[in-house]
């Protein structure tokens, strides 16, 4: 790697993490729809067409290994450790922010917490040797030789792009979390009163219940009618808040999983809007 003792080079090496998240996205994208069989959703935590997790391990390793050790079996192991390291801390910090389990490899057959697995760690272990004895030499010498002229205005434009990318996925998430707060509440409301709605009339009703089931079930829905309609129009606003990227963040992450909240609803926020059309 190089000395980050310059405005250039700090260019150069803003370049390289967009140039390895973007080539990052591709291959998820790739490896992702061959396993399902056709194209998936666009993946990634933010709106863009890349995956800051593969930019940054990438020059983690870059900057860790120098470069690359000359052994690319050591390249390998040491990379494989670097990236299922930095794996693991993102979906563990990402957990704790967001209250929001990201990705979950618990179906694997060899896995720690669900976080990372086996499967994908020996992947980036291999892209780790392509990276530092394959890609990553020529990529730097083109980077240096287009110059200044092109590197920093390139690198100023999108690193404009990439914050406000960030602060658009950021405020999404913590939209998402809420919203799950919000829905939770709205759930156990209408269960608190059903109950104690049904113990009344139960109570009511004890002893006689077979021959007043007709009447029991009447009053239980006249009882609950106008709360329900109440309680349906609060979703119905909850839901018409949403923004196109809180969306796209429930379908890029089939796997999420809430802290703090069961799943069913966030099946509740991914249920098909009326007059939304079906996906093909």
């Amino acid at each position: 790697m190089f000395p980050l003792n310059t405005f250039e080079n700090l260019c150069v090496f803003f370049l390289l993490l967009m140039i390895y998240s973007a080539a990052g996205w591709v291959g998820e994208m790739f490896y992702c729809s061959v396993g399902k069989g056709h194209i998936c959703e666009k993946r990634g935590f933010l709106n863009g067409f890349i995956c800051p997790i593969y930019g940054h391990g990438a020059l983690l390793v870059l900057y860790v290994l120098h470069g690359g050790l000359k052994n690319p079996l050591l390249t390998f192991l040491a990379g494989m450790a670097l990236t299922s390291a930095l794996e693991y801390f993102t979906s563990w910090f990402m957990e704790a922010v967001f209250h929001m389990r990201w990705w979950d490899y618990s179906r694997k057959k060899i896995q720690l917490n669900g976080r990372i697995c086996l499967q994908n760690s020996l992947l980036f272990g291999l892209a780790c040797v392509l990276l530092c004895h394959v890609v990553n030499p020529p990529v730097m010498a083109w980077l240096f030789h287009i110059g200044s002229a092109y590197t920093i205005p390139v690198a100023s434009f999108l690193f404009g792009l990439y914050l406000m990318d960030n602060v658009l996925s950021v405020r999404s998430a913590i939209q998402l979390s809420h919203r799950l707060d919000d829905l939770q509440k709205v759930r156990q409301e209408i269960r608190s009163h059903l109950e104690e709605k049904a113990a009344q009339l139960q109570q009511k009703y004890e002893g006689r219940l077979e021959e007043v089931t007709d009447r029991f079930m009447a009053g239980l829905e006249d009882a609950n009618d106008d709360f329900l309609k109440e309680k349906e129009l609060y979703l119905a606003q909850l839901r018409s808040g949403e923004d196109l990227f809180e969306r796209r963040l429930l379908r890029s992450h089939p796997d999420l999983r809430s802290k703090r909240h069961s799943r069913k609803l966030l099946n509740l926020l991914r249920e098909k809007r009326p007059g939304q059309k079906d996906k093909k």
